[in-house]
């Protein structure tokens, strides 16, 4: 049962403790339908709703990870930095819409994976507070993903129940979505990006961006933006869109950097520990857990409704994780009862931030700080996370119910 983890290790070159935690889950996942705890049907029905999830997730990690090593990320930062003209306020104002639009566009992980280090290394180069930079880097990959289905995994799932194209999913979670943007901007800046908070009054802007292949650099900027117009238009499904769009950066990188191409830039970890993650909470919820939340969220409807289910989602998010919170959720959700689900998609997505390991975005980011030696003081991590993720969700859900 530990084929996937002696994988994970082959192609890494190491094991990760997350390694033998995906490892472990897709273990369990398989030792349930073996053993009948999950019989076979449900358990192909889950295999089969995550398949395109999956290949999508493959797509863009690869083409969010090529991007990054043809340094758009790089430039981007740094003319980000460089339009702060040495301003904290405006470079705060610039860095939010930074860390949102990669978010709303390639996902929370992008955010998470490449983009905390492109922040954390331009920190260093312009000798600015490398913590403010890093909050806005984590706190956005999560409250900033709302929006669009590919912003995050969730919403992927919620695709078929919530049954509305991109530009419609857009129309409709644009209030929630600017209210926990708000939130986050408000909580960022009095906890750490004050006068008070980051010690410093100005910053020295750096030197231009020097790409070094700039035709790399403007074939994944196109191929990015390419699939973003391709995705609001809806005109391919999402998997297709993404796939496309690596393929071209692919073949652009192995005409001009074909070292760079290795089997390690598809995310292995992601792609074994969540089908082992939905097969546990598959399981688990046959064992009895859907009586228990189903009790919780209850079948409310109007804003305190919508309010529950988003407060129980975003608790059980940061008990366990977003990914099984909102599978678990969605299958007590009347059906019908549509905001009850929008409601239960900003817990899940706004909410994740107090615990390390309530979304898989902070914990990639948590790995990041730690490899550029950034430390982040746990209990002020946790603590003022605990009241952005109180008062985003309980924004995002008062702008949902007066919006829809």
């Amino acid at each position: 049962m530990l084929v996937p983890v002696t994988l994970l290790g082959r192609v890494s070159g190491r094991l990760h403790p997350l390694d033998w935690l995906a490892g472990g889950l897709l273990a369990l996942g398989l030792l349930a339908v073996a053993t009948g705890l999950l019989p076979s049907g449900p358990a192909s029905d889950v295999l089969a709703r995550i398949g395109p999830l999956l290949v999508f997730l493959a797509t863009v990690i690869v083409l969010a990870e090529l991007t990054g090593k043809a340094e758009v990320f790089d430039v981007v930062a740094t003319w980000v930095a460089r339009a702060g003209k040495g301003s904290y306020a405006l470079l705060f104002g610039l860095c939010v819409v930074f860390a949102s639009v990669t978010t709303i566009t390639l996902n929370l992980d992008t955010t998470a994976v490449l983009l905390t280090p492109v922040m954390l290394a331009l920190a260093a180069r312009v000798g600015i507070a490398a913590v403010p930079l890093a909050m806005t880097t984590v706190w956005l990959a999560n409250t900033a993903s709302l929006l669009l289905p590919v912003s995050n995994l969730t919403n992927l799932l919620a695709a078929d129940r919530v049954a509305l194209s991109p530009s419609q999913m857009a129309a409709v979670m644009w209030p929630p979505q600017v209210a926990a943007i708000v939130a986050t901007m408000a909580c960022l800046w009095v906890f750490y990006w004050r006068r008070g908070r980051r010690g410093e009054d100005r910053y020295l802007p750096p030197e231009p961006p020097r790409p070094a292949d700039p035709v790399l650099l403007r074939v994944c900027a196109l191929a990015c933006g390419g699939f973003l117009l391709v995705l609001l238009a809806d005109l391919v499904p999402l998997w297709a869109a993404s796939a496309t769009a690596a393929l071209v950066v692919v073949v652009a990188f192995a005409r001009r950097r074909r070292e760079e191409l290795r089997w390690s830039l598809v995310p292995w970890r992601l792609l074994v520990l969540v089908p082992g993650m939905f097969l546990v909470v598959e399981t688990v919820g046959a064992l009895g857990m859907d009586r228990i939340l189903a009790s919780a969220i209850g079948a409310q409807e109007g804003a305190l409704g919508v309010l529950r289910t988003a407060a129980v989602g975003a608790g059980f998010s940061n008990a366990l994780n977003n990914l099984p919170a909102y599978v678990a959720g969605e299958a007590v959700v009347p059906l019908g009862h549509q905001e009850q689900l929008l409601g239960l998609l900003i817990g899940v997505n706004v909410g994740p931030l107090v615990t390390p390991w309530a979304s898989l975005a902070t914990l990639l980011w948590f790995e990041r700080c730690r490899w550029h030696g950034t430390r982040i003081a746990l209990g002020r991590f946790m603590g003022t996370s605990l009241v952005l993720a109180a008062s985003g969700t309980l924004a995002a859900t008062v702008a949902l119910a007066a919006t829809s």
